[in-house]
């Protein structure tokens, strides 16, 4: 939980690298991913799914949907990715694609199950059922770890993607945020500042304080 509330690491203020810069090493490591994966690699394939498993998984979860349709939506968006895998134009970038496809597929389960998508920040979501982190260090932390993921859980479905998007193992930038949940870019900052203030008036009222969770 701790990867939460920081910023991408070496991300400006759009969530990009420096200007110019050459890609960062873990997206050359995600492409490098892809395009062994595309010629058959299992164990490259593999790695995409560790990589980004999760935030496929939450962006289901945060549409409210059950396990089994969210299960369902996972399956669907890694098939997906399977299919168009040699045609993605920007491998490095692949994350934003699963997480755009997850989104899509999660709306269209929504509306063939005639259920009404609720829009804005006007509803709570159900939480994450993520693995708990591995290697706590005391029942203290897994306490605590385990109380901050319910109050996650109790913020707005766009606050949920944003921190979830943002503290993932392989965290998308600020741009393939902005394309996944189609919103600007410059909102994304300020959106999370507010998601951040949100988590920490649940937290006060839990008696926890988020400087407890570095």
């Amino acid at each position: 939980m701790t990867t939460v509330f920081s910023s991408p690491a070496g991300a400006n203020a759009t969530g990009e690298g420096p200007q110019g810069a050459e890609p960062s090493r873990d997206a050359t490591g995600v492409a490098e991913l892809v395009r062994r994966a595309t010629q058959g690699d299992q164990q490259a394939w593999n790695g995409l799914v560790d990589r980004f498993a999760a935030t496929v998984w939450a962006i289901a979860r945060a549409h409210r949907l059950n396990e089994a349709s969210a299960a369902d939506v996972s399956q669907t968006t890694w098939l997906r990715l399977v299919e168009h895998l040699d045609t993605i134009k920007q491998p490095e970038r692949v994350g934003a694609w699963l997480a755009t496809t997850a989104r899509r597929e999660s709306l269209r389960v929504l509306r063939v199950s005639a259920r009404q998508v609720p829009t804005g920040e006007d509803f709570n979501v159900l939480a994450d059922p993520a693995p708990p982190t591995p290697f706590l260090n005391s029942a203290e932390t897994k306490e605590r770890d385990r109380l901050l993921s319910e109050l996650v859980s109790k913020l707005p479905c766009r606050c949920q993607l944003i921190l979830r998007l943002l503290s993932a193992e392989t965290p998308l930038s600020y741009r393939d945020i902005s394309q996944s949940l189609e919103m600007p870019i410059g909102s994304i900052g300020p959106t999370r500042g507010r998601c951040l203030e949100h988590l920490r008036r649940l937290a006060m009222h839990e008696g926890l304080t988020l400087d407890e969770a570095y």
